[in-house]
């Protein structure tokens, strides 16, 4: 076995189960029942703290027990998890991740990781129930004698009650007969067994699924034991397996158990073969070999039954069975495999060439003449299709849900809060909506900017929303939907709004506007993405420096993308991200212009007209599209691109978001595969520029970025729309 790489899969799953570990912190509180949350959090530190041993990594193992430990305590009702509890966990999760981040960079722990790691040790010792002496683990110097322990399960008869479905409907209580079975004799273990739960809007609370494995000592006989299920034998499943039994009565109740995720001491405690004790007893006695001899691993869990617990080989051959089928069982439902993301960039740059070298081969078979020629473009018809699924199927390899990402404001939203004395309620909506990695990974600045302003600034301090007759809590909002090829991130709140008066007074005070400049209430709110522009007051941890909100419109104009502002005083405030699905490969319609070729996102475009028959002014150039006066733009004029204007000239009328315009080209040549190429340093300035392609002749064409050339298009004809209304009102 590669060592090195299982170490690698140890980091990635390891992460994987922090992030599962932070989740259920966060969601743990305000919940009524936090069970299965504070179950999910113990088992994430129980497994990232047994794998790290396998590879020797002393300091998480040490760690991780101490917070496994508290987490045991909570499950067992001996500690309560209070808030105070959440914050001390939140800083155990962020001390492991550090240490996991040492072993990947292979980094000695630092002296100020170990000083931290005790500090967050000596606050869990409260709740540790006598600090943290009992976290250390109990490790016999050598296996209790048989005959010290508690008395084998076989040794007693062991009864297996699958209750019929309506043993509910038919007035019988599944515990009477526990408490029946009580003045027989001593019940040594008892154990709960369900079987299969189906989907919620399927479940009848009616219907009886359970199951009881019982170890009872008693002198009554076998007659007797029967009739205390008279009642309930009709559709009811029930083995009574006597002290000593054989073999073969075991391993036909292991085979009878529920396909279940279970270790292989749990399928024997469960078939009756070992009792709970005996097996904590084996694990430690596993445990206390494996650390004795280092790096050799100790006896298998199935050996020391066998030589310690005189547990019979075919018995563990057949519990061994049982655990080999439900994982074979659970591979087929759900084969996953890890990939480098490295890998899939590549793939995506192989199938983007793969893309150019098919429209070449295509256009060179368009070009060519002779018998084999018609032959020759349907094979590459045929292979463009191909190569256009698996286009299809690469990027969806990239493609992930946003939630992972929304998901972890949830912990900045909560520290955030702490440090300004709020309480805010995140709410998440859309979280399973996709898009590509590429642009997950580069939307998680832009984001934080806008969360940590919006509960900065927007939310408002708790005395000024109770003195507005609003909810103690305010509300912070993240959501994302698809629309027309794009996705739409949007972050909304509760709070007092964006104050357009006190913005532009700071923009005058810090000399990014003239004083007394008549600014568009839009203009005056898009302000704020302006470098250096800040309301606050004064410099603090979270804002006042006046480069957040810069940085996010630099980051999301990077994505191809565009921001916009909804605000209302007193009543908060929404910004809108709109975002392309991809930036590797799209489906592009392409037109020309004096000879050059320009590729419109397919997408946006609704439809292509000519331009004389629908132009309503050419002096403000507006077309009447069946009533609707639209602006629209020539590419000549906003390139400038010198030639003589053609006689017959095409409108492309495409939509970005709420804005629709036209764009006048010279002639549409259709649909085009479209590999996204970034533009040069020369063209970096250019307005309506979006990226660049390579055509199946080798010729580059310009990607047009529709977003800006909507905006400019409303931007040129503002005086105008008042007379575009006009027009629309007597069409």
């Amino acid at each position: 076995m590669d060592l090195d790489q299982a170490k690698q899969t140890y980091i990635i799953e390891a992460r994987e189960l922090l992030d599962a570990m932070e989740e259920a912190l966060l969601s743990v509180e305000g919940e009524g029942d936090p069970g299965e949350a504070i179950n999910a959090m113990f088992r994430a530190v129980h497994t990232i703290k047994g794998s790290a041993g396998l590879f020797g990594l002393d300091a998480i193992v040490h760690f991780a027990h101490i917070v496994e430990s508290v987490l045991d305590r909570v499950r067992g009702h001996a500690s309560q998890l209070t808030g105070e509890l959440v914050g001390y966990m939140l800083e155990c999760h962020d001390h492991l991740g550090r240490l996991i981040s040492d072993v990947q960079s292979e980094a000695q722990e630092s002296p100020e990781s170990i000083q931290d790691g005790e500090r967050i040790l000596a606050l869990l010792a409260p709740f540790l129930g006598g600090g943290l002496a009992k976290a250390a683990p109990a490790v016999p110097a050598s296996p209790a004698p048989r005959a010290e322990r508690e008395a084998p399960g076989r040794d007693c008869w062991h009864l297996s009650i699958r209750f019929s479905p309506d043993v509910l409907r038919n007035g019988m209580d599944p515990l009477s007969f526990v408490r029946y079975l009580k003045t027989l004799g001593e019940i040594v273990h008892l154990a709960s067994i369900f079987g299969t739960m189906p989907e919620r809007d399927a479940y009848d609370p009616e219907e009886c699924r359970l199951g009881l494995e019982i170890e009872l000592d008693t002198q009554a006989a076998r007659s007797t034991l029967e009739d205390v299920f008279e009642f309930v034998r009709e559709g009811s499943t029930i083995r009574l397996i006597p002290p000593n039994a054989k073999v073969e009565d075991y391993i036909q109740l292991i085979r009878d158990l529920p396909e279940e995720d279970r270790f292989l001491g749990e399928i024997l405690v469960a078939g009756g073969c070992l009792t709970a004790h005996e097996l904590e007893d084996a694990l430690k006695l596993q445990k206390q070999e494996t650390l004795e001899q280092g790096s050799v691993p100790g006896r298998m869990l199935g050996t020391i039954v066998i030589q310690e617990n005189a547990v019979p080989p075919p018995v563990v051959a057949a519990a061994l069975e049982k655990q080999k089928r439900f994982q074979e069982q659970k591979a087929q439902e759900l084969r996953v495999v890890k990939v480098s993301a490295d890998k899939l960039d590549r793939l995506v740059d192989l199938v983007g060439e793969l893309v150019i070298a098919g429209a070449s081969a295509h256009v060179q078979a368009a070009q060519s003449h002779g018998g084999q020629a018609a032959a020759l473009l349907e094979a590459t018809v045929t292979v463009n299709k191909l190569v256009e699924e698996i286009r299809d199927n690469a990027l969806s390899l990239r493609m992930v849900q946003i939630g992972e990402t929304f998901n972890r404001f949830r912990r900045i939203v909560r520290d955030v809060s702490l440090e300004l004395g709020k309480s805010i309620e995140l709410q998440i909506h859309g979280a399973d909506t996709e898009l590509d990695k590429s642009i997950v990974e580069k939307l998680g600045d832009p984001l934080l900017h806008i969360v940590r302003n919006s509960i900065d600034h927007g939310i408002e301090p708790l005395e000024l929303r109770r003195a507005r007759g609003k909810p103690d809590a305010g509300t912070l909002s993240l959501e994302a939907t698809h629309d027309s090829g794009s996705i739409i991130i949007e972050v909304s709140d509760d709070g007092g709004g964006l104050d357009t008066t006190r913005i532009l007074a700071k923009a005058v005070e810090r000399g990014l506007v003239k004083a007394g400049a008549q600014l568009s209430e839009q203009e005056v709110i898009n302000l704020i993405f302006e470098p250096g522009f800040s309301t606050a007051d004064a410099v603090s941890n979270l804002s006042g420096r006046g480069v957040g909100m810069d940085v996010v419109r630099r980051n999301i104009d990077e994505l191809r993308g565009t921001i916009e502002v909804e605000t209302e005083m007193g009543l908060g405030t929404t910004l809108r991200m709109r975002l392309p699905l991809t930036l590797a490969i799209i489906d592009g319609f392409r037109v020309e212009v004096a000879g050059a070729s320009y590729v419109v996102p397919l997408d946006v475009v609704i439809e292509c007209l000519d331009l004389a028959p629908f132009l309503e002014s050419e002096q403000n150039h507006l077309v009447n599209l069946r009533g609707e006066v639209l602006p629209f733009l020539r590419l000549r004029e906003v390139f400038q691109i010198p030639g003589a204007v053609p006689e017959r000239e095409r409108v492309v009328v495409i939509q970005h978001g709420e804005l629709r315009c036209g764009i006048v080209v010279d002639r549409l040549l259709g649909e085009f595969q479209t590999v996204i190429k970034p533009l040069g340093k020369l063209f970096r300035g250019a307005r309506g520029l979006g990226g660049s392609t390579i055509l199946g002749t080798g010729e580059v064409a310009l990607i047009l970025d529709v977003a800006q050339l909507s905006q400019l298009a409303v931007e040129r004809h503002a005086p105008t729309r008042k007379r575009a209304q006009a027009l629309a009102g007597t069409a």
